[in-house]
């Protein structure tokens, strides 16, 4: 068991309803390289290498991170100006049920450049509060649109991620490729490519919509960088 904080989500039914579902994390995973297109893979990996950080050794992986970065608050404090997010399919399994909802691997660029492994410790894992069973969207999985937006010049916001389930990996592949996950683990489930490149912003929205169901995630957050000391 960890010490992880109890996250409060709302698991909303296809007939509507919407019941409450408190989740403390024994353990949280974080996939990576997880594309499911051999192109889209190799642009991902290219746009990090243009920002230092090396290929991996193979695909996808799975990082180890600590269960307690998984937050729902609305400001992320991180250390330095160097970090960014990241949209992806979260998978929480509990009470004998699989889950899906949003979530954002914030990651420390500046440490990804020397090692990916560390730098998923650095930030914290924000993810929203709305979680779909899995089961309901199963059938249509690759329609799923993921979406991540960072503020503009003007103070609106500018699209930064956009595209289908289609170009990653499945959460019930991953899953099993990750040798299986019990009741109270958590998954970030890999990413797309950035539009524009990997770049830091001062804040994240980020959405799982489901054209299918006609019915959308939705979570945002704001970054405060701490002060670097040296």
């Amino acid at each position: 068991m960890t010490n992880a904080p109890a996250l409060q989500f709302r698991v909303h039914e296809t007939s509507g309803a919407m019941t409450a579902l408190p989740f403390s994390a024994d353990r949280l995973v974080i996939a990576g390289w997880a594309g499911r297109d051999e192109a889209s893979l190799r642009h991902h990996i290219q746009e990090l290498a243009s920002i230092g950080i090396a290929p991996p050794s193979r695909t996808p992986l799975f990082y180890a991170a600590a269960a307690g970065l998984l937050t729902q608050a609305a400001v992320l404090e991180v250390l330095g100006t160097e970090t960014s997010g990241e949209v992806e399919p979260l998978l929480v399994l509990a009470h004998g049920e699989t889950f899906v909802g949003v979530g954002s691997d914030h990651t420390d660029r500046q440490a990804e450049a020397w090692s990916v492994p560390h730098s998923k410790q650095l930030c914290g894992k924000p993810v929203g509060r709305d979680l779909w069973r899995f089961s309901d969207v199963a059938p249509h999985w690759d329609q799923i649109v993921l979406r991540a937006w960072i503020p503009d010049a003007s103070g609106g916001w500018e699209l930064y991620q956009e595209g289908t389930a289609a170009g990653l990996r499945r959460p019930d592949e991953l899953a099993a490729l990750a040798g299986g996950l019990a009741p109270g683990s958590a998954m970030l489930c890999g990413t797309l490519g950035a539009i524009g490149g990997v770049r830091p912003a001062a804040g994240f929205r980020m959405q799982l919509h489901d054209p299918v169901l006609g019915r959308s995630i939705d979570h945002a957050y704001r970054v405060v960088a701490l002060p670097v000391v040296k």
